[in-house]
């Protein structure tokens, strides 16, 4: 990875109010974000994302390419988890039922780390496909399902979670509604909410994430007896998602920024969509364990160090 791509990263006005969040609570302080004020800014992170990601595919169009990439955004959010359920059942001492949660939460994805990779884009001075909006939305929930079966399979009690209620779950809708909104009113209507969307976007992200670095380290803990193989899939199932998102978006024909994009959708983990529907239909499983690694490990793992590697390798395919 070259050190001005990761220097560049590491001086982010946002990454330093993760550590920021993370520092306060290992130190056992008292900050804390208001609940109601986190909501509010990751409503306005999925609005902004969303309405621009939506001017730009009516820029582009409805092509061949928007359909390659719908149908790589579909072949990894189906690929994915269950590379991760074999990895976490041959690799790992997680039960049948917590390896099939677990693995949900890695074939779907973080719209956080999403954000955070296309500050960080604009920062390298790169754009990327419009339609990766699109991906973002459809990589949600083809895993869950996947998971839920797999859970079953092997045992769980069955829940309460059905299939439109991904669909509907609050941060998706938001995703395709203001994606669906920007792309009717296009560069007029971006004109009217530029100083709205745009430019307070990066100092929302920074108090975003300082909630989130102060979340991560509590879930941390949380870890503690789990066991090293698991800690470690934490960081390994991220370095093979990357991988193979890299190298799909390479394969398609997508910019330096789309295929740093799908190779971030790839290597991310939800812990938003995939939490709400697995603690509804597996509630056999132990989500701390999903929840833990996924917030507690591999979000902060991308925020450092997967973004500049992902994109590194992006610029070496290109």
């Amino acid at each position: 990875m070259p050190i001005d791509v990761l220097s560049a990263n590491l001086a982010s006005p946002a990454l330093g109010f993760f550590a920021l969040g993370v520092i306060a609570t290992r130190m056992k302080s008292d900050l804390s974000f208001p609940e109601q004020a986190a909501k509010a800014l990751s409503i306005y992170l999925l609005i902004a994302i969303g309405f621009k990601g939506g001017v730009k595919l009516r820029a582009e169009g409805f092509t061949s390419e928007l359909m390659l990439g719908v149908t790589a955004g579909l072949f990894l959010a189906i690929t994915l988890p269950l590379i991760a359920y074999a990895i976490l059942r041959w690799f790992t001492p997680v039960s049948t039922i917590d390896a099939a949660a677990v693995a949900a939460h890695y074939g779907s994805v973080s719209v956080v780390t999403f954000v955070a990779a296309t500050a960080f884009l604009s920062a390298m001075g790169e754009s990327s496909e419009g339609f990766m909006i699109t991906l973002l939305a459809i990589m949600e929930v083809p895993a869950i399902l996947i998971g839920i079966y797999l859970a079953r399979r092997g045992g769980a009690s069955t829940g309460n979670h059905r299939f439109i209620d991904s669909l509907t779950h609050g941060p998706v809708i938001l995703l395709i509604g203001a994606a669906a909104v920007g792309c009717a009113t296009g560069e007029a209507g971006m004109a009217q909410l530029e100083g709205f969307l745009v430019t307070p976007f990066l100092g929302v992200l920074a108090l975003f994430l300082l909630d989130m670095g102060i979340v991560a380290a509590r879930r941390i803990g949380e870890l503690k007896k789990a066991g090293l193989r698991l800690l470690a899939f934490g960081m390994i199932m991220p370095l093979i998602g990357g991988s193979l998102g890299v190298l799909t978006g390479t394969a398609i024909g997508l910019t330096v920024g789309g295929v740093t994009l799908l190779g971030v959708l790839a290597a991310s983990a939800s812990y938003v969509a995939a939490p709400a529907a697995i603690r509804e239909a597996v509630p056999d499983a132990n989500p701390a364990l999903s929840l833990g690694l996924a917030l507690g490990v591999t979000f902060p793992f991308n925020l450092i160090v997967g973004i500049p590697l992902i994109y590194t390798a992006a610029q070496l395919l290109a």
